[in-house]
């Protein structure tokens, strides 16, 4: 290790289903965040995504990349790699066992050491020397329809076990809720909502003076697993899909037919698209299209199928739901070989396809309020973070129910990571922790 970079003396680590983020405690105190030199510039924050491909030429057989890097490779080579996002949101879920990747077969933790080895690796210098104490963050809930928490704990143990330290784990609205708290002087008793990528958690914290005895209480939390990847689904599923022909009919045998749904399963996630480039499924669109009653929405269909047009397409849906996040009104323009979907689209649009997930998150807050047996009144203040918490419809649920005056941001991103590296040198660093996790 390079003299000029002194070993840190706590980690914490937000493995997170979109994005994950490092922080480093120094020894000056201050916890500073792990930049990645990624190809597109340096940064703070690595996707959460694996890309795998075959290579005779490696040891196994089988070629691997990490966030940023493995967008790269999989958009140079989709038909010859296989591409894996959002792999957290499997952790709770019984039913998967192992992903079959070129003959390999890996399971959950397999997948987990192969991209921390990546995450590492392009934190350079500053990860080097790993010190023993490090935090890693944990949703309040898992996704999926019944998760089995102890079943993640398992997972998490075999993936983290390849830092070769102790890992300790913490609810990841409490990492955000400490970094929170650094910003005040004050007693107060905080809601952090965390929107994540896969979940939405929620935690209320008592937090004492800066420099008192005790820093903090967790009071309560509760989560669902609902977050920014359902947002984006829901403008993939009401504007986009309808003009792909979802929803359209065609001919067969004289009559009108509803197109199946199932053409469009796969839509739900955009690496699973290049499942569908094969000739038994590009012949049965051709078909369709040949008697569709709008042939020119299948031919657009084909076109994203055939040009491996998914990752594109979802970076589009992505980019309309942050400008609708400033903006009453967006175009939404997509272009790829042999397609254009051109709309305008309306914020309300955008709040009338997110008002049930809305409604269900709404609903965890009050679990999460009635977990530390306080009403809203009893909240000093509320922190928001995550990317989706930048969302205005997110936004104004708090206010309605907490007031303007009570509502913080920032940091959106990294704030759980850098809470996490805070913490790890509290002397109550216990009352923080998860232990044991109940089975489902």
């Amino acid at each position: 290790m390079p003299q000029d970079i002194e070993p840190p003396h706590a980690v914490g680590i937000d493995f997170g289903t979109t994005n994950s983020v490092i922080a480093c405690m120094t020894g000056d105190g201050e916890a500073q965040l792990v930049n990645f030199a990624a190809p597109d510039g340096t940064g703070s924050v690595f996707r959460s995504a694996l890309c795998f491909w075959q290579d005779d030429a490696l040891r196994g057989g089988l070629g691997h990349e990490a966030g940023p890097w493995a967008i790269s490779e999989f958009l140079d080579f989709p038909e010859g790699s296989r591409f894996l996002q959002s792999f957290k949101s499997l952790a709770g879920s019984s039913l998967f066992d192992q992903a079959n990747l070129f003959g390999k077969k890996l399971k959950f933790e397999d997948l987990g050491q192969v991209f921390l080895r990546h995450l590492l690796t392009h934190g350079g210098d500053a990860l080097r020397e790993l010190p023993d104490r490090i935090l890693v963050g944990r949703p309040v809930r898992y996704v999926g329809a019944r998760p089995d928490p102890a079943l993640a704990r398992v997972r998490y143990d075999a993936m983290f076990a390849l830092l070769g330290r102790p890992v300790k784990y913490v609810h990841e609205p409490l990492g955000a809720a400490y970094s929170f708290a650094s910003r005040l002087t004050d007693p107060a008793t905080v809601l952090v909502a965390d929107f994540g990528g896969g979940t939405s958690d929620f935690s209320v914290v008592r937090l004492e003076a800066w420099g008192s005895q005790r820093r903090g209480v967790p009071l309560g939390s509760a989560g669902i697993g609902i977050a920014g990847d359902r947002f984006d689904y829901r403008i993939m599923d009401r504007l986009v899909l309808p003009l792909l022909g979802k929803g359209g009919t065609y001919r067969s045998f004289g009559k009108l037919v509803d197109i199946p749904a199932g053409h469009f399963t796969d839509f739900s996630d955009w690496s699973r698209l290049s499942l569908m480039r094969n000739r038994r499924t590009l012949d049965e669109l051709a078909k369709l299209e040949r008697n569709a009653t709008d042939a020119a929405a299948i031919q657009r269909l084909i076109a994203v199928v055939d040009n491996e047009l998914g990752y594109s397409l979802y970076e589009t849906v992505g980019q309309l739901k942050r400008t609708l996040s400033t903006q009453t009104h967006a175009p939404f323009r997509f272009e790829g070989p042999g397609m254009v979907i051109e709309a305008e689209v309306a914020r309300s649009d955008f709040e009338s396809w997110i008002a049930p997930d809305m409604a269900r998150i709404a609903d965890t807050v009050d679990e999460a309020l009635g977990s530390a047996g306080l009403g809203p009144e009893r909240i000093d203040h509320v922190f928001l973070t995550g990317g989706s918490s930048q969302i205005p419809m997110v936004r104004a649920m708090f206010e309605r129910r907490f007031g303007d005056s009570r509502i913080a941001s920032g940091n959106e991103l990294t704030s759980i990571a850098h809470g996490l590296a805070l913490m790890a040198q509290d002397p109550d660093l216990d009352q923080w922790i998860i232990h044991e996790e109940e089975p489902a």
